[in-house]
């Protein structure tokens, strides 16, 4: 059985980014419930971001080559600027669940475009719907510029539709692959014809573009539109059990409880209500089951924050997140492809690992890093970002410069100034690795190891342990 730390440990690990030592001793003799209350009640209004606040003025096909190019130029640095914002975002929120469901939805509902104040857009609508009813979030993505922009609904018109929205709308984004036919999807895509947007970001319905026929949908026939079909789609049990799964799967546990993934798929039809889906998962004793302890490999995204946040980094080069991230291959904003990132075991290799299990001990020793980003063959618009650095894509391995931080060890450090020196060691194994017994002996890790002073002792023990591989789980 957990111990209570344990379970806020995985608890926050899950639902947001990890605690700091000095957090989780404030929480320690709270109720495991009560924590749950806080860890919602911290979340419950949401902080948009700001960066990318521009209209798109003029269509691209208006501009000549060398104006489109310096456009793309201009928009990818405020596409940087937007993954910076809600990197340091997730770092200093206390509503971790939030930004932990925004970052959820992020992979879900992916998409990309060149247009920052659409990518931004479409993260603030999933940001603010979070928690709220799956219905509402749906619609509103889908009639996201952004989406809408992706997967080409600008081209669906009623003399020429375009299939490919109506396609991912029911495989990817709600009732999964075999739960319709092709059928459904040309009828679909009649339906969402002349839904559209300006060039100042807004959603917008052309009637005139609009297929008026009868369609028929999922066995039922009539003058459908865009609006019609996703109530349909929310109405078959499949919708509400493929979200379960995928939600099961992030943030419970890869193998899959199927007795109780269906109770929480039954529990998420009746009102799709996202907050009380969450409840439900993070206040049940068997989340906090050991077998649900220590399976989650952390994404880039995930990793970078939980080191952060674990000691108040504060990196010199502002631009270092988005480095990683390249190098790790989870860029925000620049998802692969419509499925997002795969995640799970995808997200190491051998030369990923290599470098994950590095990381701390550049941080913290303002190591100058030299690595290769992975590249996606099929992501014109990620290659594009890197076009700014003036450097052939094929080219060599490329130095990205100093990861320079500032942490704030004194704070870490008091966290365990309760803590007799010989039982300092487990009491930080036992922060930091989250699988259930941690494995560890204290002469594996050694020769890593200064003991001249408790303070170095703290220091080098906390690197060494953050550079194992036990500590890409959670």
């Amino acid at each position: 059985m957990l111990s209570n730390q344990k379970k806020i440990q995985h608890l926050y690990s899950r639902a947001g980014f990890m605690l700091s030592p000095a957090e989780i001793s404030a929480m320690a003799q709270m109720d495991i419930k009560e924590v749950v209350n806080k860890l919602f009640n911290d979340s419950h209004t949401s902080t948009d971001l700001q960066s990318a606040k521009t209209a798109l003025r003029q269509d691209m096909k208006d501009m000549t080559e060398e104006e489109k190019k310096e456009f793309r130029k201009e928009q990818g640095k405020r596409v940087k600027a937007l993954n910076i914002e809600w990197m340091n975002q997730m770092v200093s929120t206390k509503a971790v669940l939030r930004e932990k469901m925004t970052l959820f939805w992020h992979g879900h509902f992916a998409s990309r475009s060149i247009f920052a104040m659409l990518d931004m857009n479409l993260n603030n609508a999933m940001r603010q719907n979070a928690l709220g009813k799956f219905s509402d979030m749906l619609t509103e993505v889908s009639k996201s510029p952004a989406m809408l922009l992706f997967l080409n609904n600008q081209q669906n018109r009623k003399k020429s539709p375009n299939e490919n929205f109506a396609r991912e709308v029911m495989e990817l984004f709600t009732m999964g692959r075999g739960n319709y036919t092709e059928d459904d999807i040309k009828n679909a895509a009649r339906a969402f014809t002349g839904w559209r947007f300006n060039l100042k970001g807004e959603f917008e319905y052309k009637e005139d573009q609009h297929d008026d026929g009868d369609k028929t949908f999922l066995g039922k026939t009539g003058n459908f539109n865009g609006d019609d079909i996703l109530k349909m789609i929310l109405e078959q049990p499949e919708t509400a059990n493929y979200i379960t799964r995928k939600i099961y799967k992030y943030f419970v546990n890869e193998t899959i409880d199927e007795d109780t993934c269906k109770m929480l798929a039954d529990k998420f039809r009746e009102d799709y209500d996202i907050n009380r889906l969450m409840y439900i998962i993070f206040s049940s004793d068997w989340f906090y089951d050991e077998k649900n302890v220590g399976t989650h490999i952390k994404s880039p995204v995930e990793l970078m924050v939980n080191l952060q946040r674990t000691i108040s980094l504060q990196l010199a080069d502002p631009m270092a997140p988005l480095y990683v991230q390249k190098i790790l291959g989870q860029v925000l904003f620049f998802p692969p492809n419509v499925a997002g990132w795969p995640g799970c075991k995808d997200w190491i290799d051998s030369s990923s690992l290599m470098f994950r299990v590095s990381l701390p001990g550049f941080l913290f020793n303002n190591v100058t890093m030299e690595a290769k980003p992975k590249e996606s063959p099929e992501d014109a618009e990620h290659k594009m970002m890197a076009a700014d650095e003036q450097m052939p894509e094929s080219e060599a391995p490329r130095k990205v410069g100093k990861l320079s931080v500032t942490a704030d060890w004194d704070t870490y450090i008091n966290a365990f100034s309760n803590i007799k020196n010989e039982n300092l060691y487990d009491a930080i194994s036992e922060y930091l690795i989250q699988t259930p017994s941690p494995q560890f002996k204290e002469d594996t890790l050694s020769k890593y190891v200064i003991k001249d002073t408790r303070e170095s002792f703290i220091k080098t023990l906390t690197v060494a342990l953050m550079s194992v591989p036990e500590y890409q789980m959670c």
